[in-house]
């Protein structure tokens, strides 16, 4: 066996364990930081516009490499396994939650409260954003006030973006930028976004992605990465609570055990990684999993519903200008005293949807040279837009991530099951809630003698997150607010799993804020080494 010692020991390697590693190495100078991937590192900057355009010509994958293959789970929505997750080819959107996701039980008398004030997380926001260098204006409502500017100005809109946004206020509802972590400058030495309408492999490194945060802790040697190695199990003191160790197996070296000692240990695995390795970790005296004496380790597993449209209006728009970059209205973050509780984000996009070239009529006919570019410019005169609703939406203690037996990987370890329940209440103003959008998108429609072509809902939670919520009771919870487990004193759970609801927009910000907050707590377990540490 192979046995490293290191101070702190931080399991996965995608957004969260890189801010973490980040932020601690500041705080902690010198301090010893090993990170443990399962998956291999992608470092290939270099690569990704040739892999881009086969990803355009041939439709390959633009990350080979980016996953295990027996590593996966039923009900998992990405099974992306490498240096940097799910990040590595994520959108760059960068929302906020607002007040309302942290005071749902003391506002509307339902799901549970935060265990953290608004004001407090709101500084993290900066951060965060600063660190990923993100770009966008501030949104017009009092609602959501900013105690600090984007780090970078807005992308500009397109021509179909302008057209689109000036159709949406049409309807009374105010629209604006969604703000991305996406370069509209050059910015912490990584390139300008030039707008290439690839963003899940952005070929400039314009938007932001883990890896190259663990490429500068690496030249930095500031870290110690281990990439191809799975952490099978966490290991209990024999006579205290204390994690004392991590087992492992390095996939290019399989019968080799790999074993990690720390001081302390952090779990940045993600939402379904984080619970089952917990799961996977039982013992005689905690023989449901390690950080599970309340039960609730794989439990209220979480993310949000999500209803969509297409629209067609009387505006010419000229799709394939930047489709990735949208707009958003913050409107109904904000649920309406006296009706049935609902809060959703909502997004435009420039769609191509019925304006597509054809070869064929409607009535069957070939179409060839100047028939086909006349079909096509006669239904070009009407543009389509992309409309999009993510639906707060909440847990029942059922919806839960559990270990099924009947599949397994290559070391005989049982992959995770996802099974996704809303409670009662939410359950209960489904109807209202789909009513409620379906009057939205008609409100938009009649904006300018619009029709909607096409309605369609989700049939899985989007940004998921959950089965380690964090709380004050260790009863009802399975960390504090920082993540660090009430049954461990020395095992932390950072960034999506600790969420106990999902909001109504995009998770990733939010992820990052809460895992730069509770790396302020991590470093306090150990003593300062250097003084002026600030962030950037």
């Amino acid at each position: 066996m192979t046995r490293h010692e290191t101070d702190l020991c931080i399991i996965g390697g995608g957004i969260s364990s890189a801010m973490l590693a980040l932020k601690i190495s500041e705080l902690r100078p010198g301090l010893s930081i090993t990170v443990v991937e399962a998956g291999s590192r992608i470092f290939n900057l270099d690569q990704r516009m040739n892999l881009r355009r086969r990803s355009l010509d041939y439709g390959e994958n633009p990350w080979p490499g980016d996953f295990i293959s027996d590593q996966a789970g039923q009900g998992i929505v990405s099974r992306t396994m490498a240096v940097g997750g799910s990040a590595l080819h994520w959108g760059g959107v960068c929302n906020r939650f607002s007040e309302e996701d942290l005071r749902l039980h003391s506002m509307f008398g339902l799901a549970v409260d935060w265990p953290i004030e608004w004001k407090e997380l709101e500084k993290f926001y900066c951060e965060a954003e600063r660190r990923l260098g993100v770009n966008g204006e501030p949104s017009p409502l009092p609602e959501d006030w900013r105690s600090e500017p984007y780090p970078m100005k807005p992308m500009l809109m397109s021509y179909n973006l302008t057209q689109l946004k000036a159709w949406g206020q049409k309807s009374g509802i105010p629209f604006w930028i969604t703000p991305q972590a996406k370069n509209t400058a050059p910015y912490d030495g990584r390139a300008q976004c030039i707008r290439c309408n690839t963003c899940a492999i952005c070929p400039t490194g314009a938007r932001y992605s883990p890896d190259f945060t663990f490429q500068r802790l690496l030249a930095e040697k500031k870290i110690e990465l281990h990439d191809q190695t799975l952490v099978r199990k966490l290991v209990l003191h024999d006579t205290s609570d204390k994690i004392v160790a991590a087992q492992a197996v390095n996939r290019a070296k399989p019968d080799d055990p790999v074993e990690y000692r720390a001081p302390l240990f952090v779990v940045a695995s993600g939402y379904a990684w984080s619970s089952h390795l917990l799961l996977l970790s039982l013992n005689s005296r905690f023989p449901n999993g390690l950080a599970n004496k309340s039960g609730l380790v794989g439990k209220y597993m979480c993310g949000h519903q999500y209803i969509g449209a297409h629209i067609e209006i009387d505006t010419k728009i000229y799709p394939g200008m930047n489709e990735e970059h949208s707009l958003i209205s913050r409107r109904f973050f904000r649920s309406k005293p006296g009706r049935s509780f609902v809060r959703h984000d909502l997004r435009i996009w420039e769609s191509p949807v019925g304006h597509e070239p054809r070869l064929r009529s409607n009535d069957g006919r070939l179409l060839l040279g100047d028939d086909l570019l006349n079909d096509w410019r006669t239904r070009a005169r009407r543009g389509t837009a992309r409309v999009r609703a993510y639906i707060d939406v909440h847990p029942d203690r059922d919806s839960s991530l559990s270990l099924d037996s009947s599949v397994r990987n290559r070391w005989g370890d049982p992959m995770p099951a996802i099974d996704h329940r809303l409670d009662s209440a939410t359950l209960a103003r489904q109807a209202a809630t789909k009513q409620h959008i379906q009057e939205i998108f008609e409100t938009l429609a009649k904006a300018d003698n619009g029709k909607i072509i096409a309605t369609s809902a989700g049939d899985y939670l989007d940004h998921p997150a959950g089965g380690c919520r964090m709380g004050t009771n260790p009863s009802t919870s399975v960390t504090d607010s920082y993540g660090r487990a009430h049954d461990h004193e020395n095992l932390y759970v950072v960034g999506s799993p600790t969420l106990p609801t999902a909001g109504c927009t995009n998770g990733t910000l939010t992820f990052v804020a809460l895992t730069l907050r509770s790396a302020e707590r991590i470093a306090a377990h150990f003593p300062a080494r250097s003084a002026n540490v600030q962030n950037r």
